[in-house]
């Protein structure tokens, strides 16, 4: 074999090389289909780094969660339930723009805290666990809002935005784009480095590679665990940070399918899901490629119900190319 060759293979078995393969590839189909229609514009550009943000920075912790191991079902109901509080904190309780930021972004890494630390006493399966909470944080925010609203939605929160420097941390816009594109790339870049760069980086691998052998070299597996969740239960609180501030109004609803989209874009940017093995790097192109696969749809004057059926094909095929990738990544190292 030659050398360039041996190189090309390497590169190939990279965890995101599929991922970013992929997006490459249904980028050039829907702008075949639908660059005349304004998917090639700057707007059109704009809406899918949107869409890919509003994934991408629930699903970029969900892959670290996932590379440990385990799994977090309660992030979409976290964006619900701290939308709701930053919401109702602006409205009912007149709080400034700042405290009823810290207070949603502090209720998100709360529930973190309580989904890890169930997960370690009980000995429960993270799946249950966060199922649990998914329905608790859905249920209560529905209740609670209503009890104190009479409705589900709160709306017309521009009126205690508006003009606040804090706040256009969260809201502001560089034309077309918007901010939350660069609180995505942050976040990314930030797991790339912890990930790959650090000690708590080989943490993670080692618990999700396999626990006890982990805890019985010294890593600190319990420790870990409680982070990645209160590190996806925050992520989920900046994510509704973000689209309670844009959009001058929270729903209880809000987040519904993104802990499936989240997880969906973990699979797809290459993490296993038996835990072990994934990169900080493929989620960024597991969200273009659905933000992709949403919008090019639209543009392409396709019917949009055909979305869902178009993610399961790609999960689907992520996941038989992830396992094929991995035999292949353990051919290689031998």
């Amino acid at each position: 074999m030659t050398g360039r060759s041996t190189v090309v293979r390497r590169v190939m078995v990279r965890p995101e090389a599929g991922a970013i393969l992929g997006a490459l590839l249904l980028w050039t189909i829907f702008a075949y289909l639908g660059g005349g229609n304004g998917f090639l514009t700057v707007a059109g550009t704009a809406g899918i780094l949107e869409v890919a943000a509003q994934i991408g920075i629930v699903g970029t912790t969900v892959a670290l969660l996932m590379i440990a191991g385990q799994y977090d079902l309660s992030v979409g109901s976290t964006v619900g339930a701290t939308g709701m509080v930053l919401a109702l904190g602006l409205s009912e309780f007149h709080l400034q723009v700042w405290a009823a930021v810290m207070l949603a972004l502090t209720l998100g890494l709360g529930v973190g805290l309580v989904n890890g630390l169930l997960v370690i006493k009980t000995g429960l399966p993270s799946f249950i666990v966060t199922l649990a909470s998914f329905y608790v944080l859905r249920g209560g925010t529905i209740a609670v809002t209503r009890a104190m609203t009479g409705l589900t939605v709160v709306g017309g929160l521009d009126e205690y935005t508006k003009n606040d420097p804090f706040a256009m941390l969260f809201m502001a816009r560089f034309g077309d784009f918007r901010v939350a594109i660069v609180w995505w790339l942050l976040l990314a870049a930030a797991s790339a480095y912890v990930l790959h760069r650090t000690r708590m980086g080989n943490w993670i691998f080692a618990t999700g590679g396999n626990a006890s052998a982990a805890r019985m070299v010294g890593v600190p597996t319990n420790r870990v665990l409680v982070v990645l969740f209160m590190l996806t239960a925050f992520s989920a609180a900046l994510l509704a940070v973000l689209q309670v501030l844009a959009f001058n109004g929270a729903d209880a609803l809000r987040g519904q399918q993104k802990e499936f989209e989240a997880i969906t874009a973990a699979v797809i940017g290459g993490t296993l899901l038996t835990g072990g093995y994934g990169t900080a790097i493929g989620p960024i192109f597991g969200a273009l490629t659905l933000a992709i696969v949403q919008l090019g749809i639209f543009f392409a004057g396709i019917d949009t119900d055909w979305y869902k059926v178009m993610v399961g094909s790609l999960l689907l095929l992520a996941v038989g190319f992830n396992e094929s990738i991995r035999r292949l990544a353990m051919r290689v190292r031998r």
